[in-house]
This record gives structure tokens, sequence and C-alpha cells, in this order.
């Protein structure tokens, strides 16, 4: 095949400079079928096959080959012919070529027999439609890698996102994720398009039917919001050209973030999706943030009180002051303890209540058989019986992290009082401080009291109560408007009066 240029210069002999093609040929040494396609097209032609290439290995099995292809048609979806059968089939015939150049074939044939996608694209009202998608992550949170699951939600006519991180996909994170996305947003959609998820679909049926969770129906209704959801397998019918959850987790979590909890990278990700309101999407007028201030009005407004995010379950005190959860137990008051509880369980806390009242409040843990013990809970207990102090795990597990002027108390405690039950219990009422105290308030007044060399409950109390209502500071009497008053204590002291006293004692 000629250059480019040599197919101009034949051109240009024939069209401009009046030559033959027979003198072109003799002038620059071209055949003359390779003159004529020149002058037919000033760019070469794609090379086609005339004749297909022949395989005489493969060759004669292709037709069988194509005809199991077809059959699969009609095959239920997991019984179908794949490569590597029909290479055996073939095997078994004769054929002696190699298992990938049948899958060769096999794939050039399914390309030229598949149709290729054609969407229908779509345009939205504001306020109308918001789409929803779950996904996963990676983060390093307090030092280690781990997986997140990704709640994403997108207006679908400005492009607003919200996206919120969890530990799990549970009904109660979904929830939380809905009841935090409609503030931000500015309002409620009309009608939120799904995937067919558990937490919202309990079973698919025929067609768009869908039997729904009772909880979700409760959400909708609380927000009275339209829910749609996608055929299975069919994610495209939410309009979205970019995937949700795909976008965010390329531009807002590479490189994967270091955080040190939920907290911090939930606060990263509402800066992440503030940011996106100055990007301008492809064939979109105006940027994110405008847009999105023209359809908030459209957005149905938010209900006077939130979605109880929580779900809720009766529990039975165990001798041990816990409740048991998901296989963990979690510690209660020994002093508010009753034998029926409620817990109420938040993707990120648990609640537990007694007679409607929260009686304790405990970070979740989403591993198995692990005790979550507040060290508080048990202290009541523990100074009625303080022969318990020494193996109480409660107390163990806090003492590995708590301040070393607490073992110094303790232990001047100890040196104070001749019985050491006695100084284990006054030690118990000092940690009873943290009940309503903070942390470093109670730290701060116990190395002030063993610097005051007053080791005991009442130099801790009293430090306390000068660390929160401390000493005022007497300024000087200002008496720059009252000069004759300002040599008033200054001067010179007599001592004749104080002798006169003496005297007259003595007599």
């Amino acid at each position: 095949m000629i250059q480019v240029k040599e197919r101009e210069r034949i051109r240009r002999a024939y069209y401009m400079e009046g030559k033959s093609m027979r003198q072109i040929e003799r002038e620059l040494g071209h055949g003359y079928w390779t003159i004529r396609k020149a002058l037919e097209s000033a760019v070469p032609l794609p090379y086609t096959l005339k004749v297909p290439r022949e395989a005489p290995v493969l060759g004669p099995y292709r037709a069988q080959i194509e005809r199991m292809l077809s059959e699969n048609r009609t095959l239920p979806r997991k019984q179908r012919y794949t490569s590597h059968r029909i290479y055996k089939v073939i095997r078994e015939e004769g054929y002696t070529g190699s298992e990938s150049g049948v899958r060769r074939y096999v794939g050039k044939w399914r390309r030229q027999m598949k149709r290729p996608a054609i969407f229908v694209p779509l345009e939205f009202d504001p306020g109308m439609d918001a789409q929803v998608d779950w996904g996963e992550a990676w983060v390093v949170m307090a030092g280690e890698k781990r997986q997140i699951e990704l709640f994403v939600m997108r207006l679908c006519y400005s492009r607003k996102v919200f996206a919120m991180a969890f530990p799990t996909q549970r009904q109660e994170s979904f929830f939380t994720a809905h009841v935090n996305a409609f503030p931000y947003l500015g309002g409620v959609p009309h009608r939120l398009i799904y995937d067919n998820l558990k937490t919202a679909v309990k079973h698919v049926l025929e067609g768009r039917n869908r039997q729904e969770q009772e909880a979700f129906i409760g959400l909708r209704s609380h927000y009275l919001f339209e829910s749609r959801f996608c055929t299975p397998g069919k994610g495209h019918e939410k309009g979205g050209v970019e995937n949700g959850v795909g976008y965010v987790r390329r531009n807002f979590l590479v490189p994967i973030p270091q955080v040190a909890d939920f907290d911090e990278l939930n606060r990263l990700l509402q800066s992440a999706c503030d940011d996106e309101d100055q990007r301008r999407v492809d064939r979109q007028p105006e940027p994110i943030g405008v847009a999105w201030q023209a359809e908030k009005p459209h957005l149905r407004p938010l209900p006077a009180v939130d979605y109880p995010c929580c779900i809720s379950r009766e529990a039975t005190l165990n001798p041990y002051g816990q409740v048991v959860f998901d296989t963990n137990r979690y510690s209660v008051p020994a002093d508010r303890a009753r034998r029926d509880l409620v817990v109420k369980a938040y993707p990120f806390h648990i609640e537990i209540l007694a007679d409607h009242e929260c009686i304790a409040i405990h970070p979740r843990c989403y591993e198995r058989k692990q005790d979550i013990l507040d060290p508080l809970h048990y202290l009541p207990l523990l100074e009625q019986r303080p022969g318990a102090f020494e193996h109480a795990k409660p107390l163990r597990q806090w003492q590995e992290s708590w301040p070393p002027a607490y073992e110094m108390l303790h232990t001047a405690l100890k040196e104070q009082h001749a019985i050491e039950s006695r100084a284990t219990r006054e030690f118990i009422q000092v940690l009873q401080l943290h009940q309503s105290h903070e942390a470093e308030q109670v730290n701060q007044a116990i190395e002030q009291a063993l610097a005051a060399e007053m080791p005991h409950l009442t130099g801790v109390t009293f430090c306390l109560n000068r660390l929160l209502d401390p000493t005022p500071i007497l300024l000087p009497l200002d008496l720059s408007m009252r000069p004759e008053l300002d040599g008033i204590g200054r001067q010179p002291l007599s001592l004749n009066g104080y002798n006169q006293l003496l005297e007259g004692v003595a007599s």
C-alpha cells in the first residue's frame, strides 16, 4: 500500500498536470491498479477480505460451533454451552487445535451477533427525581485499612450529590442516610429511584411490582415521596449517565483517605459534596450549585420531626448487668437496672431504655461476641463490694488507659487507711466524680490534690470545685478620682496602741 504523499503526487499529476495514467506509470513507477485506486480516493480504503481466510483445523467445525451457540438461546441460563464445553465436544469428534482458538472464534461470533446497547436520552424536571445507590469503598480508619459502605443520593435535575459512609448496609443505616440526605439537599424529592435493595424490597414480583419492607413503607409515608425500583440488572433505568457510587469513589476517596472514625470520614465526604457545586456537568448550561438553587423550591418540604432511624428489640438483663444484642453484650448502670429493657440500635450507637427512659448509650460494635462495658456503670456495685475491685473486668479495661495520677491517689489512700477496703471504697467515690464531670477536669483535680498533699476524696472535691468556680482575682481600687484617699493603707504603722494594750494586761 502506497503512502498518502505518493497518492497525492498521483492525483496532482493526473488532475492538475493533465498527465495520462500510462505516463504516470512510467514516471512514478506505480502499477495500473495502484494509480486507479489513488485516483478514486485521496485516502486508502480499509482493507477487507474478499474471501475468508482458510482455517484448515477449525474450519470443518465452525458450523457445529455456531449451531451450539444458537441453541444457547433456548437453554436455561445456567446450563448453556460455554467455550470450554464446546471445545470438549468438538475435540471428541476429532478437533486437534487449541482451546484458545475455539475461544477466539466464539468471542468473535458473539460480538457479531450482539446488538449494540442503545438507550433513550432522558430529561428530568426540577425537584421530581433522585436516584439512590449503595456501594463499597476502602479507607484507612484508626490506622487499619477497612471496607466501608457508601450511600449516595443524587438529584437527577441539578446533579447535586449527597454521600455518607456507614459500617454496614443495614436498614438503620439506610434510613439514617435518607434522614441526613433530605436536609442537605434542601427538601424531599417527589420520587426516589432505587435498585432492588433488600432494605426496601422484600420480594421482587412480576414486572415492576414489588413487595416492600414494612419499615421502608413507614419511611416513605413519613416523607411522602414515591418509590420506583429498576428492573433487576437494568441499573441504566435510573437515567444517570455516570455511576453515582463510582463517581464518588473515584473523585472523593482517591487517594485512600486516612481518618480517625466515621465522623471524620463523613465530614470529609460532605466537604467534597459542597465542592461539587462549582462543577459544570457536560452539556449542562450552568454549574451544579446554580441548578440546585433553582431546583430547591420544587422539592417537598421536610416534616417537623425526623423519622426514627433505629431498630428496637426487647432485652432481658443478665446476671452481670448486661443486655445482649447481635451476640454482643452491653453494660447497664447497676443502680438503674431493670429486668426488662428495650435496646434501640442506630448505625453508630446503641441506646438502652428502661420505662421509656434512656439509661445507657454505647458505641455500636459490629464484631461478634464482644463485651462493651462502661466502668462507670459498675461503680455503685463496687462501692458496696470493694473486695471485687481488683478483679473487676470493667475497671481493668479502664485501668489500662487512665492517667498515672489515679494510681498515685489509690496508693496514697492505702497508706492513709489501715483497712484496704476503706481505701478502695474512697477511691471508688473519687472515680464516681466522672458521673457528673468531664474526665479531664477530674484528672486535673486529682493532680492538684496530690500536689497540695490532700490525697483524699475531700481534697479532690475541693480542687474540682475550685476548677469549676475559681477564686475571683481582686483588682486594685482605682482612686485617681479621689486623690485624698490615695494614701490610705500606705501610712506608717504605729505600735504605741499595741504596747499600751500589753501594759494594761500586765497591770
